[in-house]
């Protein structure tokens, strides 16, 4: 048995937390353990005001397996198995799913490094990011579809309104797997990079939004989160998105818009001195 430990956890002075699974026998697969660790860690990212972006990753060349299958086949029972995996309960914010994380509403930005396989609860773990970045071999796939073992993470939820509901239920039925370039032209890769690159360029990209004012980031990402669950019309989410953002015009973009007057930001600019 290995004295690594199930997940790495390391957090710099900026604010980038990154959760590495770590569990190169089972190809970094959760069991009920590991996914309240990654859980904990979640939850902990989310209540440190310091911590301002997610990174998940998976280390030795594999994103995530999925739930770990052999603790199933172990298992006397069903719920023993599945650890925290109970049954949804309505009106509670903070739950835990069979692969940890996986019912929560992050508040904050989460980016998916991928490296190898994300598949079965791996791809719905992978779904929990904004942005994916998928490293050319990489592979996703509903690949529980052999097995009987049902989506019971959000795969079904978040799967579709990510690539639509045809490419959804094509990777969900067939379980067929899925290429880094079919990922990206499906929209469920955001970029793919060359093999062993999939953390740098996240954590570029975590850099990059540490950059902006959070609240207004924050805040338009929670826009687009309720409008692709939440609301119940268009007018409905045109108004949660006006009384979510207006708040932040005295906080922030009053701010920004004298550093603009002062020629911060023109032309497009994004980065450097005089820029934004």
């Amino acid at each position: 048995m290995s004295s690594e430990p199930p997940i790495l956890i390391s957090k710099t002075p900026t604010g980038i937390t990154t959760i590495t699974l770590n569990r190169p026998s089972r190809r970094n697969a959760v069991d009920p353990a590991t996914a309240k660790l990654i859980y904990e860690a979640v939850t902990t990212f989310e209540d440190d005001p310091s911590q301002k972006i997610l990174i998940l990753y998976g280390a030795h060349g594999t994103f995530c397996a999925g739930f770990d299958l052999h603790s199933l086949a172990n298992s006397a029972s069903t719920d023993a198995a599945l650890a925290g995996g109970e049954a949804f309960k309505d009106g509670v914010e903070r739950q835990i799913g069979p692969m940890g994380p996986s019912r929560l509403t992050i508040s904050k930005p989460v980016i998916a490094a991928v490296s190898g396989y994300a598949v079965a609860g791996g791809l719905e773990l992978s779904l929990l990011g904004d942005i994916r970045i998928a490293e050319e071999d990489s592979v996703f796939g509903v690949f529980c579809r052999r097995f009987g073992v049902p989506l019971i993470d959000g795969g079904t939820v978040r799967l579709q309104a990510i690539i639509g509901l045809g490419r959804a239920l094509d990777m969900i039925l067939t379980g067929r797997p899925v290429s880094a370039t079919e990922a990206l032209q499906m929209g469920l890769a955001n970029r793919v990079v060359p093999k062993g690159k999939a953390l740098e360029e996240a954590e570029g990209i975590a850099k990059q939004l540490l950059a902006f004012p959070q609240e207004c980031m924050n805040k338009d990402r929670n826009s687009t989160y309720y409008a692709a669950y939440n609301a119940n019309s268009f007018g409905d989410a045109m108004k949660y998105e006006f009384e979510n953002g207006v708040k932040v015009i005295s906080e922030e973009s009053v701010m920004g818009a004298k550093r603009f007057s002062s020629g911060v930001g023109r032309h497009g600019a994004f980065g450097g001195e005089g820029k934004l």
